[in-house]
C-alpha cells in the first residue's frame, strides 16, 4: 500500500512483508442519498423492512446485523471507530479488504506518526493479553513494527472477545503521520495475515457473532452517508440486482475481469486478467501500459508529478470506461474516475509497473455497491445510489 501526500490518498492492498499497490483518490459528487431522504421522511424503518435481504432480526439468534458508519475523509481515506480493551479505548481504523492484520499506534510507539494519534494502552486494560510475538508489516512505501496481543474489540456494538490485536511500537515513514486514521483492520483472508493472527471478521464468524458471514460496503461521493454492514446486505444502498463474481484467490478479494473496453473497443485486460476489489486504495491501478492505453483514450495527459490531468470542460464529451466482469458490464463514466478539485480535474486512474493484479479501489466502490461473502467465495456488486 502507499500513501500518496498532497491531496492524493492512503493505503491499498498489503500483505506481510509484500509490497502492494496505491491509493488514490475519487471524484466528489454532490446529492442526497436515498437512505437520508428516506430517513428524512421517516419511511426508512418501513423501507428496509419490505426488502428481502433487510437489516432485521430474523437472524437475531444467530448472529447480529450491525453498520458502522465511515467517514468520508476528502474521498480518499473511509474510516470508522472501533473500541479495545476494558474499559475501552478508542480508535479510528481504515477498514481495508486489501489487508488481513488489525493494528493499532500503542503508548510504546515514539515515532512521530503515533504522537499525532490515539495510542492503545495495554496496562489500562484488565482484558489484555500480550502474545509475544512481533508483527512487522510492509507496504508500498511505508512500513510498522509492532508486537501482537489479545484484547476485546468491539465493532459497530459486536463484541469480539479474545481478538488478536497488533500494537505498533515503530512507524517509521512519515506516510501514517498525516493520516486522519490510527490504525487499519483488515477484512482480507486470513490467509493474508501472519501465522498468529486469526483476523476481525474471522473470530466473528467461528463465534456466530453475525448474522451471515458476510459483509458489505457502501461509499458516498458525499460527505456523509458511507456505510459497512457486518452480517448482512442492506439493499436501500443500491439499485437494480445484485451479481455474483467467483473470488479465484482466498487471499485477496480477487477475481477474474473479462476486459476493459470503450465505444466497444478493447483497451485494456486483452484475453482476461485477475483484479482486487479494495477499499483500502483511493484509485483505480493497473498494469503501467494498460492504464496508459486508457488515459491515452480519455484524453488524460502526464504532469510533472506524475499524476494525469483531464481538462474540466471535456467532460461532457470524454468516453465512459467499461469493465466486463463474469460477462456483464461495469460501466464508469467520466464523473466516476474523474477527480474534481477546485477547478482542477485529474484522472483516477494510476499505473503501476510492478503491480501483478488490477486494484479496484475506491473509484469503482464508490459507483458499485460490493457485498463481501466468506460464506460462498463470492463478491456481490450492484449499481450504488
Amino acid at each position: 500500500k502507499r500513501v500518496l501526500l498532497g491531496g492524493w490518498a492512503a493505503l491499498g492492498d498489503a500483505r506481510l512483508v509484500l509490497n502492494s499497490p496505491p491509493l488514490l483518490r475519487v471524484p466528489l459528487r454532490k446529492g442526497k442519498s436515498l437512505r437520508k431522504e428516506l430517513k428524512e421522511r421517516g419511511l426508512l424503518e418501513d423501507f428496509l423492512q419490505k426488502q428481502p435481504y433487510a437489516l432485521s432480526s430474523k437472524y437475531s439468534s444467530f448472529g447480529e446485523v450491525a453498520s458502522e458508519p465511515l467517514t468520508n475523509y476528502l474521498d480518499t481515506q473511509y474510516f470508522g471507530k472501533i473500541y479495545i480493551g476494558t474499559p475501552p479505548q478508542e480508535f479510528t481504523v481504515v477498514f481495508d479488504t486489501g489487508s488481513s492484520e488489525l493494528w493499532v499506534p500503542s503508548v510504546y510507539c515514539k515515532s512521530d506518526a503515533c504522537q499525532n494519534h490515539h495510542r492503545f494502552n495495554p496496562s489500562k486494560s484488565s482484558t489484555f493479553q500480550n502474545l509475544d510475538k512481533p508483527l512487522s508489516i510492509q507496504y508500498g512505501t511505508g512500513s510498522i513494527q509492532g508486537f501482537l496481543g489479545y484484547d476485546t474489540v468491539m465493532v459497530a456494538g459486536i463484541v469480539d472477545a479474545h481478538q488478536t490485536v497488533g500494537l505498533s511500537t515503530q512507524e517509521p515513514s512519515d506516510i501514517f503521520t498525516y493520516s486522519e486514521f490510527d490504525g487499519i483492520l483488515g477484512l482480507g483472508y486470513p490467509e493474508l495475515a501472519s501465522e498468529y493472527t486469526v483476523p476481525v471478521f474471522d473470530n466473528m464468524m467461528h463465534r456466530h457473532l453475525v448474522a451471515q458471514d458476510l459483509f458489505a460496503v457502501y461509499m458516498s461521493r458525499n460527505d456523509e452517508g458511507s456505510m459497512l454492514t457486518l452480517g448482512a446486505i442492506d439493499p436501500s444502498y443500491y439499485t437494480g440486482s445484485l451479481h455474483w463474481v467467483p473470488v479465484t484467490m482466498q487471499l485477496y478479494w480477487q477475481f477474474t475481469v473479462d476486459s476493459v473496453t470503450i465505444n466497444g473497443v478493447v483497451v485494456a485486460c486483452n484475453g482476461g486478467c485477475q483484479a482486487i476489489l479494495d477499499t483500502g486504495t483511493s484509485m483505480l491501478a493497473g498494469p503501467s501500459s494498460d492504464i496508459l492505453n486508457i488515459q491515452m483514450a480519455i484524453g488524460a495527459t502526464e504532469s510533472q508529478y506524475g499524476e494525469f490531468d483531464i481538462d474540466c470542460g471535456s467532460l461532457s464529451s470524454m468516453p465512459t470506461v467499461v469493465f466486463e466482469i463474469s460477462g456483464r458490464m461495469y460501466p464508469l463514466p467520466p464523473s466516476a474516475y474523474t477527480n474534481q478539485d477546485q477547478g482542477f480535474c485529474t484522472s483516477g486512474f494510476q499505473g503501476d509497473s510492478k503491480s501483478q493484479h488490477w486494484i479496484l479501489g475506491v473509484v469503482f466502490i464508490q459507483e458499485y455497491y460490493s457485498v463481501f461473502d466468506r460464506a460462498n467465495n463470492r463478491v456481490g456488486l450492484a449499481k450504488a445510489i
